[in-house]
């Protein structure tokens, strides 16, 4: 299999373990996907639309219908007082986590024809396409960030 085909079905494996766990925790995908951006720390709107390349009508209908559910809130930026920041509610910080333990323990899973070492291997090069692509941060490794809400 080439380099494009394999990168671009790989996402496409990734995505439906995300869209699985969603289902079974009451989540669109998209949901899971702020949900986990929210974990370290609450972010902007603009911030949001730029990590999850959403546009500004999306990521508000996003937020919008995520709030209604009692995961996130919206508060004060404290910086610009015509700013909002998005932040986990106690119940969205607690579905966060088990949404994400169980959706990383999915993903751990797919390579499992892989030894040791090349799973090692796999995670050091796709870590570096990700890196030297600047990709935002949008799912982080268990022990990143601490949370600030």
């Amino acid at each position: 299999m080439g380099m494009a085909a394999a990168l671009v079905r790989s996402a496409f494996l990734v995505d439906a373990v995300y869209a699985k766990s969603g289902r079974e925790y009451g989540l669109t995908p998209q949901q899971g996907q702020l949900l986990c951006v929210l974990m370290s720390c609450s972010r902007g709107m603009s911030e949001l639309g730029a990590m999850l390349g959403l546009a500004k009508s999306s990521l508000t209908g996003l937020v919008d219908r995520t709030e209604r559910n009692g995961l996130v809130r919206r508060e004060p930026d404290p910086q610009d007082t015509r700013a909002v920041r998005v932040a986990l509610t106690a119940q969205g910080s607690k579905l966060a986590d088990e949404f994400y333990a169980e959706t990383c323990r999915r993903i751990e899973e797919l390579p499992a024809s892989l030894g040791p070492a090349e799973r090692n291997t796999l995670a050091d090069l796709l870590g570096r396409v990700v890196l030297s692509n600047e990709v935002p941060v949008v799912f982080m490794e268990p022990d990143e960030g601490a949370r600030d809400s």
